[in-house]
């Protein structure tokens, strides 16, 4: 479980992201220590998603995602 924990600590790390050098490094990073190399690089690409969201969606996104992450719904767990 502590693993996971620190996937999703990484994962709102990397959306307080606002440099797309910084994600292009990181994804670069990524890509460069996975085993799926090639199927990383050919079908997720970070790049191809940039600019798709205005400004104010993933703003809202955000939002949505910060409001939630540490938000447990006790009716989950019945």
């Amino acid at each position: 479980m502590y693993s996971e924990a620190k996937k999703l600590h990484l994962i709102e790390e990397v959306l307080k992201i606002n440099s797309e050098a910084t994600l292009i490094a990181l994804e670069n990073f990524l890509q460069s220590n996975s085993s799926t190399k090639t199927q990383i690089s050919e079908s997720i690409r970070f790049n191809k998603f940039s600019g798709i969201w205005s400004e104010e969606e993933a703003e809202e996104v955000e939002k949505n995602i910060a409001k939630s992450c540490d938000t447990i719904d006790s009716n989950d767990w019945k």
